[in-house]
């Protein structure tokens, strides 16, 4: 896998997670302040789309994970 899929995971799974915590009507709910979280990931995208600065790039790369066409972060 190439750090751009495993972001594009990591955002989805961690959005449809702190959905399912913080919407009232889920059997999984917990608070809504999990709501939060959705909008925290959702700012980090849309800010790394336009600065290209993305944390989890980073960490990956270091953690020596391959690029790949660079269509998600450079």
């Amino acid at each position: 896998m190439t750090i751009e899929r495993i972001i594009r995971i990591m955002a989805g799974f961690f959005v449809m997670l702190s959905l399912a915590l913080g919407w009232q009507g889920s059997p999984v709910f917990v608070s809504e302040w999990f709501l939060a979280f959705t909008a925290f990931v959702g700012l980090n995208l849309f800010q790394s789309g336009f600065t290209g600065f993305c944390p989890p790039e980073m960490l990956l790369r270091k953690m020596g994970v391959k690029s790949g066409d660079g269509a998600c972060c450079k």
